[in-house]
C-alpha cells in the first residue's frame, strides 16, 4: 500500500469531525490543522464551503461547522472498525447474495451510495448485479441486510442466503479474492507501523503528527474496507496481528495530536477518514 504524500483540505476536516463527538469545528482550527500539512487557508474555506454544498457538513453559526445528517450516520456506521473481529462467526460454505438487477444503472448518486455499500460489507459481484461474499458474520442475512440499507442500498435489492452455487459457481465465487495479495498487505501494513512506532519519539511533535495522520488513515481505511473473510480465503492470524497495530497505532496517534491539540486545534484531534468516496 503506498503512503500519501500529503492530506487533502476535505480529508483533514473530515477526520477532525469524525473525532470531535459532536463538538463544531471553527474555521481557524480547520485552517491550523491544515497548515501543519501545507495547505493553504483559502483552499481549506473553499474544502469547506464544497462540503457544505454537497451535504456533507453542515453550517451551525458564522464560521462553525458540524457533520451533515446522513454524514454523521455513516461516521458512526464506519467507526466500529476497531471491533471488527467480534463480527465473525465460523463459515459453513454458505453464501450472502445480492441482486440488484432490477435496480438500474441511471441514477449516478444512488448507483455510487450502492456500490459504496457493498464495498464496505466486503462483497463482489459474481455475475452482472449478482453480488456475493461468505456468510461468516454475526447476525446472518438479516444483520447484513439491515446494514446495507443504512449504507445506502436501495429498499428493492434482494439481500438473501445461498447454500449451494453449485460446485462451479462456488469456486468462482471463492476465486473472486485475492488472499495472498491481503495477507501481503496484512503484513506490509503491520511492519509499516511497527517501523514507525519505533522512531516515533525521535520526531519532532508536530512532524510525528502527519505521519501518524498519514500513515494512520491509510492503515484505517484498510481495516474499514477489509472485507472480512474467512479462512482458508486469508490468513486470519495475519489480518488479526495487523488489525492489533492499527489499534495501538490509533491510539499513539490520538495520544501525539492531544499533545500539540490545545493551541492548536481545541479538543478536536484527526482521528480516522470516513471514506466517503
Amino acid at each position: 500500500m503506498k503512503m500519501m504524500n500529503t492530506a487533502s483540505p476535505k480529508d483533514l476536516i473530515l477526520n477532525i469531525l469524525s473525532a470531535s463527538e459532536g463538538r463544531p469545528l471553527q474555521t481557524r482550527e480547520a485552517v491550523d490543522a491544515c497548515a501543519l500539512f501545507g495547505l493553504r487557508a483559502s483552499s481549506v474555506r473553499v474544502a469547506l464551503a464544497r462540503l457544505c454544498g454537497a451535504g456533507v457538513i453542515e453550517a451551525i453559526g458564522r464560521g462553525a461547522y458540524q457533520l451533515g445528517p446522513t454524514t454523521a450516520g455513516l461516521v458512526r456506521e464506519l467507526g466500529s472498525w476497531k471491533s471488527m473481529e467480534q463480527r465473525l462467526k465460523e463459515w459453513t460454505g454458505a453464501w450472502v447474495m445480492v441482486c440488484s438487477g432490477m435496480l438500474g444503472r441511471v441514477d449516478r448518486p444512488a448507483l455510487t451510495r450502492r456500490q459504496r455499500a457493498l464495498s464496505l460489507l466486503g462483497f463482489k459481484e459474481l455475475d452482472r448485479d449478482i453480488y456475493v461474499r461468505p456468510d461468516n458474520l454475526v447476525g446472518g442475512v438479516e444483520a447484513i441486510r439491515e446494514r446495507l440499507r443504512r449504507l445506502g442500498l436501495e429498499q428493492e435489492a434482494f439481500v438473501l442466503l445461498a447454500f449451494d452455487l453449485g460446485t462451479e459457481r462456488d469456486a468462482q465465487a471463492r476465486a473472486l479474492w485475492d488472499g495472498q495479495t491481503l495477507n501481503a498487505s496484512y503484513r506490509q501494513t503491520r511492519e509499516r507501523l511497527e517501523h514507525s512506532l519505533a522512531k516515533m519519539d525521535e520526531l519532532e511533535p508536530e512532524e510525528a503528527a502527519r505521519e501518524s495522520f498519514l500513515l494512520g488513515e491509510a492503515a484505517i481505511r484498510q481495516m474499514i474496507y477489509d472485507p472480512l473473510l474467512p479462512a482458508p480465503l486469508i490468513d486470519e492470524a495475519e489480518r488479526r496481528a495487523c488489525l492489533a497495530v492499527v489499534r495501538q497505532y490509533d491510539l499513539i496517534g490520538h495520544n501525539i495530536w492531544l499533545q500539540i491539540s490545545g493551541a492548536r486545534f481545541g479538543e478536536n484531534k484527526p482521528s480516522f477518514s470516513v471514506a466517503l468516496n
